[in-house]
């Protein structure tokens, strides 16, 4: 009992040392650190809920087919005088903003940087006031408790024995307690994996909503978008460490919290040109300068929804629903198919005694339904835009005077409009099992059409001309160039970005047949424009971007001015950088996952002439990277792919 109550005495002092600074003040790391040492199998429970997540994000992929999340949600208004009593309109405006910020509907997502704007997220998420208690009651869902307490800290308030609102069933319901917090805090939150008694978020009731006691600069409900997402498992966007991480990839890394409304770029911790993400709901801007979620930090929220997430349990509640009146059931069941370009057909579990149902659908981003009826328990939809996410509900009907509500709301994705590819003489070449041969020192031009194909070629070295260079150029768009020896196995690539030409050298191979595969990275292709491909042997060794002939050699070629290189290519545990400076001095190699985020920035000291540097990668995972090198005013760029 000595180290809990040493625990409270310091999370105390820390709350008025908070305070006194007059920014953004959110305690949920230190209401974890408090938990833990109450309950110390917090600490195996959220290791649990981290495996699960990173296996999701191996394995699911955002853009398919699902369910989009609707939580009930219980607002427990604890007040000690009449202006803690916040009204039911001011509830109802925060219960907006959440709607409207979790799926990328807010208004200010327009001052989104453009440079960010390609990661900004829909996460895919509803809230709905509770209709119904967990006991099944008919309710509004909001829960007032009067209260001589005068301000609360380390969850009293959500205990009736210290003064607080007891929780609803936190499997069915998101718990948000609005009350007068001490220490000047603006909130704080559950992290998944506590104790389902204090599960849920709490807010000073200064800082909930846009309307009646919210105060400037929190007055436009953030605050409660901040602590959901801690709630759905969310970092802070620093990491709670300088230049730490959250535990997502498309989020730069960044030295510390923001406050105020910081001016853009804002480069910490060599993030660069970009700098912060500061506009994130996760960092500790002020409310107006708060805008947006990525797709990583979507993907870690939605793992709780799936089957074995800690909060799946939310996905089947039936707290949106009132109690059934004149027996006419909210449909369920619902499911989308016969999914094309242009159309889909929607299916769910027919109602007993529905004479007819209402189907309302949109594009997820639009802000109103279009509305449609049917006579049975499906509907076809016609006239739909190609690559869109459209969301649906449907409503039984049982009489003039009986219908449902609505159901949850479901969504499906439509697929790409077909493609008119060019006529290529060389498909089906789409495997090494169907290469196409080509001869030597030819041109051969040819289309990478549609999306995801790609081409395999052979061709043959004799005994008088083992020497080997394969060329891939006139590229439309970031066209990549893998070459196999005769048994399939990888010799090297060549994968620069953009449409610089792709190059791959070998010098003293081994006589006999090779392979050729031409991918665009990231599924791009051109349905017009041809890249050209030649496979030149020679009896003369071939000079590679060092400059050197030696036998054996593997090397992708980057630059024949400088030769600049890296290899080998792809990498194992290291790689070595290797180019020819006209400078004395120092020169940086940084490493950038494929999101630009930035893995390492290593400073070595250069001399005029050829220089190496050595770089370990066992700590890299498998997947591409991108190494740049900065030498003065010289910048160079190859992209590197780690195989273990």
């Amino acid at each position: 009992m000595k180290q809990i109550s040493l625990a409270i005495f310091l999370s105390l002092l820390l709350h008025l040392q908070i305070n006194a600074q007059g920014d953004r003040n959110c305690s949920t790391m230190h209401n974890l650190e408090r938990l833990e040492m109450i309950d110390p199998s917090i600490v195996h429970n959220m290791d649990a809920i981290e495996t699960f997540t990173n296996e999701y994000i191996a394995t699911h992929s955002m853009s398919g087919e699902r369910l989009v999340v609707t939580i009930p949600v219980v607002v427990h208004v604890v007040y000690s005088n009449s202006t803690q009593n916040i009204s039911d309109a001011q509830i109802a405006s925060q219960i907006t903003i959440l709607n409207n910020d979790f799926r990328k509907l807010n208004a200010d997502r327009t001052s989104i940087p453009s440079v960010f704007s390609g990661v900004a997220a829909d996460c895919e998420i509803n809230f709905c006031m509770a209709q119904r208690t967990p006991a099944g009651a008919s309710s509004t869902g909001i829960d007032r408790v009067s209260t001589s307490t005068t301000s609360f800290l380390d969850d009293r308030v959500k205990s009736s024995s210290t003064g607080g609102a007891n929780a609803w069933d936190a499997t069915k319901y998101l718990n948000i307690w609005v009350c007068n917090l001490g220490g000047g805090l603006l909130g704080y939150a559950q992290f998944p994996g506590g104790s389902a008694s204090t599960d849920g978020i709490v807010i000073a009731y200064t800082a909930f909503g846009n309307i009646g006691t919210a105060a400037s600069p929190y007055n436009l409900g953030r605050t409660a978008t901040h602590e959901v997402g801690h709630w759905l498992n969310l970092r802070h966007i620093w990491g709670d460490a300088r230049c730490g991480s959250d535990l997502v990839t498309d989020t730069p890394t960044q030295s510390t919290s923001n406050y105020g409304c910081p001016t853009f770029p804002k480069v910490t911790c060599s993030n660069g040109p970009n700098g912060d993400m500061w506009m994130n709901y996760m960092d500790y801007t002020d409310d107006r300068c708060m805008y947006m979620f990525t797709t990583g930090q979507k993907t870690r929220a939605q793992s709780l929804f799936a089957t074995g997430g800690s909060r799946v349990g939310l996905v089947s509640s039936n707290g949106c629903t009132p109690p059934s009146a004149g027996g006419c059931t909210t449909p369920i069941g619902l499911a989308a198919g016969s999914i094309t370009s242009t159309s889909a057909t929607l299916t769910w579990t027919a109602v007993s005694g529905a004479t007819s149902y209402n189907i309302q659908y949109k594009l997820s981003a639009a802000g109103s339904w279009t509305t449609t009826t049917s006579t049975t328990n499906s509907k076809a939809l016609t006239s739909l835009v190609a690559s869109s996410t459209y969301n649906y509900q449907i409503q039984a009907v049982c009489s003039s005077s009986s219908s449902s509500t609505y159901s949850s709301i479901a969504s499906f994705t439509t697929s790409a409009a077909s493609v008119s590819c060019g006529t290529d003489l060389y498909e089906p070449n789409n495997s090494l099992a169907t290469y196409r041969a080509i001869s030597n020192n030819t041109n051969y031009l040819a289309y990478i059409c549609p999306s995801g194909d790609e081409d395999w070629y052979r061709f043959t070295t004799t005994s008088s001309a083992r020497n080997f260079r394969v060329t891939l150029t006139t590229l439309p768009f970031d066209y990549d160039l893998y070459v196999y020896n005769s048994s399939g196995t990888l010799l090297g690539s060549s994968t620069f970005g953009g449409t610089t030409s792709e190059t791959y050298t070998r010098n003293g191979g081994t006589v006999g047949n090779y392979y050729i595969r031409v991918i665009g990275y990231a599924g791009v292709y051109s349905p017009s424009i041809r890249y050209t491909l030649k496979a030149t042997t020679s009896s003369s060794s071939l000079r590679t971007a060092d400059g050197s002939e030696s036998e054996e050699e593997i090397i992708d070629i980057v630059d024949e001015n400088t030769g600049f290189v890296v290899y080998p290519n792809p990498a194992k545990d290291h790689f070595i950088v290797s180019y020819n400076s006209e400078i004395n001095g120092t020169a940086v190699v940084s490493i950038y996952d494929a999101m630009g985020k930035l893995l390492l920035n290593s400073p070595f000291s250069v001399s005029s002439g050829l220089n190496q540097v050595e770089l370990n990668t066992s700590d890299l995972v498998n997947g591409y990277y991108f190494v740049v090198l900065q030498d003065g005013e010289s910048k160079h760029s190859v992209k590197l792919l780690i195989s273990k």
